[in-house]
């Protein structure tokens, strides 16, 4: 039976389960499984390996009580590494088996074996050894790839990871931890070099695990070492357990090769569902293969089921557009593709790319980051607990459907990044991976370590050659097959230290970074990915969510940092709550510039006033701390406004825009909050019964706040389209002056008493009025070059919800003299609530005029302000929280 993948709904996704061991109680055939296989008819090597895969700690990784950095003494005494994770030493005492293929070969010549070096037990790869030009063909056959073999990629080899501690030479403090660490990833490096023909072999294990086809046929191969036996099952034979019977290497890998039907027909037809049956120790069970690029979840059922996804090729989407260079400055759309839908219903790619993504054109943004891509099994998880790493999602469409939303999007000229997630991974032990061989340390850590106590998810063991294997691959995979433009790291801090971040309050002393708690596995996986990444392809994005602020996160791994682009500045969000909760008048100047440029030199930052996680049921957004019910009744034009929305509107523009200004070098914005989305996210769950008894209530698989009103923001009718359209020209400011990333940053002025915030970007001088009731006349702005300045963005513009207080044809000249340390300055009127932005003017000259003194009292220049009363003007205004 050929499964239908179109169309697929799931009316009320089910929550997170473990599910029970099914069993199999009759008989496994043990013959030979292939007509064409009668041995192991592919030309390799195979390297023994240590069988460690059912004990604690990986064959790479061992708890070692007495590490010595290079150059240290065995003499008896501690040393700072005493007790960090190490991958083991490497074992003197290789062990090969050379296995020659049948005689039955396509062309019944034998594959000669070469003669390679010897591999260390400790370290030989899982998988067989195999040249370049072998590596997705069973039975010896190539299969093309005219994109690698046009473009021929390379990893530079490491270097020498010393430049940290220049740019920062507190570091050196820390030189035995942070060089130890770096010894480590250049190990790391060359056993890959070595045993697996380097970095960019080993990141393409998609093409010798899962289902590879050849010329002949197809090829399953699943890594399951605590599996007693193996076999493949699904439509195309009847979900016999007898028929397909898999094959173990030394290491644990179970393989089958299913020849051609005899009209050249694929022996799995495209579409077919397949599963894996495997004999446990503790049972047998039937798992959708851990490399599966498809899974999909039939109505009334619980289990996914694997898909073999292999349209023809006349089927098969073909990318029509360049991806776009990565911009100087990121723009960055959050969202969600299945609630993007005004509707309260699942949202699809295809809607996505023909509704949404002209909007976040239209509004600015340059880069989209979509959540939940990866497969995942209980949709209320956000897409945060994976079952399929290499799978889409099959809620919004299919594969192809994804591919031509991102091509649609590279149209565009904008980049779509991924929201990936390698720091844990589903508990579900059917559909996901916990449990595949029956082990619990199979991909994961086992015993507590291995759990996740907060998310309930398990933790991977970045020690395990074959999780390297897997997640590098992984990275790879979507960034080759679907031509995504880089990742944002989810849980990052969770990696890389053993205690997740989780009750620990990072205060920024160095301790907290380079310690026992620091997971050296997890960064040197880090590092690895982000090595391969930007060696593979050097326009690709990097985004890691660390809350802890990791010193040399965002510094190139050659360097001897972590290699990330840009660290989610998680901080601004939460101070942005914290300050919200207090009244106006408690709010401190140099508290919310402090946090907005708390940020480590030379690692560049995303900034963000809210994402989705304050969008969640159970939290609040900005908008509904500053306005609350209050959104549900007073937001349309024709009806009066309230003290409350006139403040919340203004401090909604003004917070958006100083985070954008002052926070980063990249802007992050999710879906709705552009416009104050008057609604928090509640996706659809049913009642869980926990196992201690505990029923957590559901909201009847609800769909209505699943979803986002895009129409309040586009409605002129209504006070969310002024926000909206403010969003709009943040944006499209940033695109023309592009001052996120100038070099040119100065914060002149955070003054408490007038609770003005006065600094330079680039060539532009933001004036922020955070107090509640009081503007200011003559009010002199210090400023860096001489000239003409201009409005350039206005917080109180009626186009964006404004009081219309300004004059935007007001010219205010600089004149000379030192003024808050700024060698000039300039008079300008603020408005109370209002942030407004000068530029100096393209069309003129600059022109000096006389010299001016500081002003200490507030005086009124009537040429600058529009002719209305300021007592008329303000007294909308007039609110203390």
């Amino acid at each position: 039976m050929v499964y239908s993948v179109p169309g697929l709904r799931l009316p009320c996704p089910p929550s997170a389960y473990r599910s029970s061991q099914s069993r199999f109680n009759g008989s496994t055939r043990s013959s030979s499984f292939s007509l064409l296989l009668k041995k192991n008819q592919i030309s390799r090597k195979i390297f023994m390996q240590n069988s460690s895969y059912d004990s604690e700690s990986s064959p790479l990784t061992v708890a070692s009580k007495e590490v010595l950095v290079p150059g240290d003494k065995d003499d008896g005494s501690s040393s700072f590494t005493d007790e960090l994770e190490s991958p083991s030493t490497i074992s003197d005492n290789p062990q090969v088996i050379h296995d020659v293929d049948s005689k039955e070969m396509e062309d019944n010549k034998k594959t000669e074996v070469e003669e390679e070096e010897s591999v260390p037990s400790s370290l030989a790869s899982s998988v067989e050894k195999v040249h370049t030009d072998e590596l997705s063909a069973p039975l010896n056959r190539k299969v093309s790839n005219e994109k690698n073999e046009a473009k021929p990629r390379s990893i530079p080899p490491p270097g020498a990871g010393q430049r940290i501690y220049e740019i920062d030479p507190s570091l050196s403090g820390f030189r035995q931890h942070l060089d130890y660490r770096y010894a480590q990833y250049k190990r790391m490096r060359e056993e890959i070099d070595k045993y697996e023909g380097g970095l960019e072999m080993f990141s393409r294990g998609y093409e010798k695990l899962g289902f590879t086809r050849s010329e002949m046929g197809i090829t399953y191969r699943e890594w399951a070492p605590g599996a007693k036996s193996a076999a493949l099952i699904g439509d195309f034979n009847n979900w016999n357990p007898n028929a397909d019977v898999m094959n173990r290497n030394e290491f644990g890998v179970w393989e089958i090769f299913l020849p051609d039907n005899a009209d050249g027909s694929p022996p799995i037809p495209h579409g077919s569902r397949v599963k894996i049956r495997i004999e446990t120790p503790s049972g047998i069970k039937d798992s959708i293969p851990a490399w599966i690029k498809f899974s999909v979840q039939a109505t009334g059922e619980i289990p996914y089921n694997g898909i073999y996804y292999d349209p023809p090729e006349e089927e098969k989407y073909v990318f029509k557009h360049p991806q776009p260079r990565r911009p100087k400055s990121l723009r960055i759309y959050e969202s969600h593709v299945g609630m993007s839908s005004p509707e309260p219903i699942i949202n699809t790619y295809a809607n996505f790319r023909d509704e949404v993504l002209p909007r976040i054109k239209r509004l600015g943004y340059n880069a989209v980051q979509i959540m939940a891509i990866q497969e995942h099994s209980y949709y209320a998880s956000f897409g945060y607990h994976v079952t399929n790493f290499f799978a889409p999602s099959s809620r919004f469409g299919t594969p192809d459907d994804l591919k031509s939303l991102i091509d649609r999007a590279h149209e565009m000229g904008i980049l779509v990044l991924m929201d990936i997630v390698h720091s844990h991974a589903s508990n579900n032990t059917l559909d996901g991976l916990n449990m595949f061989d029956g082990t619990d340390a199979h991909y994961f850590h086992s015993g507590s370590r291995g759990h996740h106590w907060m998310w309930d998810s398990r933790l991977f063991n970045y020690g395990s050659w074959e999780v390297l294997r897997f997640l590098l691959s992984n990275a790879r995979w979507w960034l080759e097959e679907y031509k995504f433009d880089g990742y944002r790291f989810d849980g990052v801090t969770s990696m890389m230290y053993t205690h997740h971040g989780l009750q620990v309050a990072f205060t920024g002393n160095y301790n907290e970074y380079f310690g026992y708690s620091t997971d050296v596995d997890a960064v040197v996986y880090l590092m690895l990915v982000n090595d391969m990444i930007h060696g593979l392809y050097p326009e690709a994005v990097t985004i890691g969510e660390d809350v802890s602020g990791m010193p040399t996160f965002c510094i190139p791994v050659q360097d001897g940092g972590v290699g990330f682009d840009y660290r989610l500045q998680m901080a601004i969000a939460d101070k942005w709550i914290e300050i919200l909760k207090k009244r106006d008048e408690d709010w401190k100047m140099g508290d919310i510039v402090h946090t907005l440029t708390n940020r480590r030199w030379m690692e560049k930052c995303v900034a963000y006033a809210e994402s989705h996680d304050q969008a969640l049921v159970g939290d609040k957004t900005i908008a509904f701390w500053l306005m609350d019910k209050d959104m549900y009744d007073f937001m349309a034009l024709d009806r009066p406004s309230t003290p409350l929305i006139d403040r919340g509107i203004a401090l909604h523009k003004m917070i958006r825009l100083i985070t954008m200004g002052l926070g980063g070098e990249g802007y992050l914005n999710f879906m709705g909050n552009e416009f104050g989305h008057p609604e928090w996210i509640d996706f659809p769950r049913g009642e869980q019964h926990l196992p201690n008894g505990k029923v957590i209530p559901g909201n009847n698989c609800s769909y209505d706040k699943c979803r986002r009103r895009f129409d309040l923001g586009d409605a002129d009718y209504l006070r969310y389209r002024g926000m909206q359209e403010f969003d709009q020209a943040m944006q499209h400011l940033e695109e023309k002056y592009g001052f996120m990333t100038s070099e040119h940053q100065y914060i002149s002025r955070k003054d408490e008493g007038d609770r003005i915030i006065v600094f330079e970007r680039g060539n532009l001088v933001f004036v922020f009025n955070f107090h509640w009731h009081k503007s200011y006349f003559d009010y002199q702005v210090g400023c860096l070059k001489p000239g003409k300045y201009k409005i350039v963005l206005d917080s109180d513009d009626p186009l964006f919800g404004g009081f219309n207080r300004l004059n935007h044809n007001a010219e205010y000249f600089s004149s000379e003299g030192w003024y808050y340390d700024r060698p000039r300055s300039f008079l300008v009127y603020s408005p109370s609530r209002t942030a407004v932005v000068y530029a100096l003017a393209e069309d003129d000259e600059p022109e000096v005029v006389g010299k001016l003194e500081p002003v200490e009292d507030v005086k009124t220049v009537e040429a600058a302000v529009e002719p209305v009363k300021e007592s008329e003007l303000d007294e909308s205004q007039h609110l203390h929280s």
